[in-house]
């Protein structure tokens, strides 16, 4: 694991339940404010969707992942909606 995953990991460890945020906002936060891209890429290889919650992040069109890793389009928002998230036309509605 890379120091940049790791810090994308410990970031999104602080997202709660019932909470979503962008690739940008964690890139941002992290001190990588361009690396919106590399903050999915990260995602992407998740060692452990368990202990990080990488399905409560999602582009800044409040649009999930069309190839969430951990069960397919659709898993995510399923996930999401389980811990409350509201969605609208297919995107997060942002509270």
């Amino acid at each position: 694991m890379t120091e940049f995953e790791e810090k994308v990991y410990l970031e999104v460890k602080k997202i709660p339940k019932g909470k979503v945020d962008t690739y940008k906002g964690i890139a941002i936060r992290i001190g990588y404010p361009n690396a919106a891209r590399a903050v999915g890429n990260a995602l992407h290889k998740n060692p452990s969707q368990k202990n990080i919650p990488c399905h409560r992040v999602v582009n800044s069109k409040g649009e999930c992942s069309g190839s969430f890793a951990f069960g397919g389009k659709g898993a995510q928002e399923k996930l999401l909606k389980k811990e409350g998230i509201e969605f609208k036309n297919c995107r997060v509605v942002f509270v």
